[in-house]
């Protein structure tokens, strides 16, 4: 399959809190993503393989705020908005990123 025209499709969920529930759920909303002809960008899925929450946090969160601005839209996946999300929803408004709302609900409704 080829995506060359996928729409990019930045993946905006929880990290911090239950970090093993909120990676599983990351990786199911990407996945969703993908199932939907789109190319996911999760960063919290990969930038915690060598960047620490602890001390380089908002080195991060501007990695992340950089690689939204190349997206085409910005997902907010889940119920609850985390302070880190909420910085990335408003940097996609200040920019003009359209903001999408996905809930866990729509996780198992079949198309």
């Amino acid at each position: 399959m080829n995506n060359r025209d996928s729409p990019i499709v930045y993946i905006c969920s929880r990290y911090r809190g239950n970090i093993a529930h909120n990676m599983a759920m990351a990786r199911r909303y990407s996945r969703y993503a993908a199932d939907r002809g789109c190319v996911p960008l999760t960063p919290h899925l990969w930038l915690p393989q060598f960047l620490s929450e602890e001390t380089e946090r908002e080195l991060a969160i501007s990695m992340d705020l950089r690689l939204l601005e190349r997206c085409d839209e910005l997902w907010v996946c889940g119920d609850e908005i985390s302070e880190g999300m909420a910085r990335e929803i408003a940097h996609a408004d200040e920019t003009g990123i359209p903001v999408r709302h996905i809930t866990e609900e729509d996780l198992y409704v079949r198309d």
